[in-house]
């Protein structure tokens, strides 16, 4: 019995294998998308149901790129998706490293080529020389 039911499963393994080949799977844009469905079909319990339409077509959207063949799309897809999570990351790390810095130093913003500079506090007025284009301005640390 139990020889038979672990070659069923094997069986079932390798129809579910060979269904998925060239098939685009699961890739990070579709997790970001999943769960976006739980966070929609949340709100759709406490809210009221007219969520649940777009908690269906997200849904059908998610299948829909998972099981697609056209694999170039969805990978182009999935690479626009990451690069914009990497842009909002990395915009939130630079964030989080002034709030660390914002005892010790002061940012100021080149007028001419919009480079970010950081100097000393407590050094008062002072004239600031922006590296990257060579502009000089003035403020206070």
């Amino acid at each position: 019995m139990k020889d038979r039911m672990s070659q069923f499963l094997y069986n079932a393994r390798q129809r579910a294998a060979s269904f998925m080949a060239g098939r685009n799977g699961n890739d990070g844009f579709n997790l970001f998308l999943l769960v976006c469905e739980l966070i929609l079909l949340l709100l759709a319990a406490l809210l009221g149901s007219w969520l649940y339409l777009p908690a269906l077509a997200l849904l059908v959207y998610i299948y829909f790129r998972m099981l697609s063949r056209n694999v170039y799309k969805r990978q182009d897809e999935n690479g626009r998706y990451l690069r914009a999570k990497y842009k909002i990351q990395s915009r939130l790390r630079l964030i989080a490293e002034r709030w660390k810095q914002r005892r010790d130093y002061k940012f100021f913003v080149c007028p001419a080529c919009h480079a970010t500079l950081r100097v000393p506090k407590g050094r008062g007025k002072i004239r600031i020389v922006c590296r990257k284009c060579g502009n000089s301005f003035t403020g206070k640390s």
